[in-house]
């Protein structure tokens, strides 16, 4: 099914994905979307992130700065790119500016990654973005322009949506590169149960203390989700005596679990 407008509403937008579907487009220029809903759904269980010793010693090097909806715009950017000079990208422009003005409403959230340059700037090396809502965040791309700095930013992702209180992580399609950090497969049907579930309203208690619900466009309750985590954890990791390097708190909560 096609749909053209300028932008997709952003009501329509977040009752998709609470159905569990969500837009493609064909092309950077194509101006329609496609509604998508696959018949195996790809999940990364938040207990079940694998943390490799490689990825650990990352984490606690600190060799990224990791901040939380600091760069959404070039995070979109980023993920629209073409890995290659003959691929195309599934992010359309039309796509693109309907999450930012997802993201201007609350509702899409990134997760950037910098790098200190030698002449003492800072530059976006990678990130991811996706939407969040009650206890689902639904993870859209992600990018990397340097070794492990999607990986990082998904290790930071786990950790905040697991202080956040959040159930349900999903990736949508299976990849190689998410199978090896604990992605599993399931038939759409019980994804479907896992969301359904995944939607109660939220409560203060329920989010340890990462803030409250507002509503999500739909008229339904939206939990405190990604923002509100990510700044819990970074508070946590500054009272555990971390403030240099946040990622070895990051490291320490990840290789526990996983």
């Amino acid at each position: 099914m096609h749909q053209s407008a300028k932008i997709i509403d952003p009501q329509l937008l977040m009752l998709a994905y609470r159905s569990g579907i969500f837009p493609m487009a064909d092309g950077r220029e194509d101006p329609e979307v496609f509604w998508v809903e696959p018949r195996l759904r790809a999940i990364l269980p938040l207990d079940g992130f694998r943390c490799s010793h490689s990825l650990a010693r990352t984490l606690r090097r600190g060799r990224f700065t990791v901040t939380c909806n600091a760069a959404f715009d070039a995070v979109m950017a980023g993920c629209a790119a073409p890995r290659r000079e003959s691929e195309e990208t599934w992010i359309s422009r039309r796509i693109a500016e309907s999450y930012r003005a997802l993201h201007a409403a609350g509702h899409a959230h990134s997760i950037e990654c910098w790098q200190d340059e030698p002449d003492g700037t800072r530059r976006l090396v990678g990130g991811l973005y996706g939407v969040g809502f009650d206890r689902v965040f639904c993870g859209e791309s992600m990018f990397s322009l340097v070794p492990d700095a999607s990986k990082v930013a998904l290790a930071w992702l786990v950790a905040a949506l697991r202080r956040a209180g959040a159930e349900l992580l999903d990736c949508q399609f299976m990849t190689d590169h998410l199978a090896s950090m604990g992605a599993v497969e399931l038939p759409q049907a019980r994804y479907l149960t896992l969301l359904k579930k995944a939607q109660r309203p939220a409560s203060g208690a329920d989010e340890a203390g990462a803030g409250s619900a507002g509503t999500d466009g739909t008229g339904a309750a939206a939990a405190a989700g990604l923002p509100e985590g990510f700044a819990a954890l970074l508070a946590d990791a500054y009272a555990a005596g971390s403030s240099s390097s946040p990622g070895n708190f990051i490291a320490q909560s990840l290789t526990q679990t996983s």
